[in-house]
């Protein structure tokens, strides 16, 4: 094992232990006595969604893992700006313009609204959106049982999104440490990238690091696709988006790892996981072995699920996803 990777297992050998606690009081089916039907209405509300855009659903799933990663799963990422707070999660450049699938949250709280007035907090709500979004798009074979019981959080800041979130350019050893920080382990991080499966990116997320000067890393055929779909210089008036996923765009699948091992992925961060043995051998198993990455990605997608969640007097259960309740301060 090279040793920086060592030290980095290390490192999340201990915060597991130290994070052991995290998630505790989740459960499924924690809204069976008080919404009984939530967790199909949310289903409901996301299929429409991503049967008009599949890319929808991509965002639903990247939405979860960016409210996790920064203040834990409780809902900060839908926070909108406020006079009090001009720059939440939501405005800061790894979510800018980026991130999708608010309105589809906004659908889904609305109908548990109707159903269950101040039952139901929207972190449980992004969970169930992002776990209903990768049912549909792995024409559902991605079944995910989803605890829930987390509180919506009041703290919304962009600059812990650019603290916390790992941004493209990433090497293993970073992302490692990255994912351990938050008691997700270097299996959890290479099963998570591979929801790079489905959505597209901006071609500023990747052109300067991935095309200038011809990485050895890429495959060249794919490059110069790259280079037909991207200016040379992306910027915010031309910065077009492209597939992550050429081969299957719209299936959330293990084609991910098989693109990584054909070098044919879009980031840097991708293509690092095959300059570790322990993570390469990962990628080879999530491409080869059947069913192993969704089995994989299932256990990884509920663990970060329950990063840092807010209980008891941590948080509330918002009204409306996108503002704190009335009387407390949203920083």
């Amino acid at each position: 094992m090279a040793a920086s990777l060592r030290i980095a297992v290390a490192v999340t050998c201990a915060l597991v232990l130290a994070s052991a606690c995290q998630g505790q009081g989740l459960e499924v089916g924690y809204y069976k006595k008080s919404c009984p039907g939530v967790e199909r209405i949310v289903r409901a509300e996301v299929r429409k969604f991503v049967y008009k855009n599949a890319g929808i659903g991509a965002g639903l799933i990247r939405l979860l893992f960016h409210d996790c990663f920064v203040q834990g799963c409780d809902g900060s990422v839908l926070l909108d700006p406020t006079p009090a707070n001009p720059q939440p999660e939501k405005l800061s450049p790894p979510n800018f313009p980026s991130l999708r699938g608010f309105e589809a949250i906004d659908a889904a709280k609305d109908a548990v609204e109707n159903a269950c007035p101040g039952t139901v907090s929207c972190a449980d709500i992004v969970a169930f959106a992002a776990r209903d979004a990768a049912y549909f798009l792995s024409r559902f074979y991605v079944k995910i049982d989803m605890p829930a019981g987390r509180l919506d959080g009041r703290v919304s800041n962009a600059s812990e999104a650019l603290d916390n979130l790992p941004p493209p350019f990433f090497n293993v050893t970073e992302l490692v440490d990255t994912f351990a920080a938050k008691g997700l382990d270097a299996e959890d991080m290479v099963a998570l990238s591979g929801a790079h499966t489905v959505g597209r990116a901006h071609c500023s997320s990747f052109v300067p690091d991935r095309l200038a000067g011809a990485p050895s890393d890429i495959d060249a055929s794919f490059a110069n696709l790259l280079r037909r779909r991207c200016p040379a210089n992306p910027t915010p008036g031309n910065d077009p988006t492209v597939n992550q996923d050429f081969a299957t765009p719209n299936a959330l699948d293990n084609q991910y790892y098989k693109n990584v091992l054909a070098h044919k992925v879009l980031f840097t961060s991708d293509a690092a996981l095959l300059t570790a043995p322990e993570t390469a051998k990962m990628v080879r198993d999530n491409a080869y072995i059947p069913g192993w990455w969704e089995d994989k990605f299932k256990a990884a997608f509920v663990k970060m699920s329950r990063v840092e969640v807010k209980t008891g007097r941590q948080g509330e259960i918002r009204k409306n996803c996108r503002v704190v309740n009335h009387g407390h301060p949203h920083y």
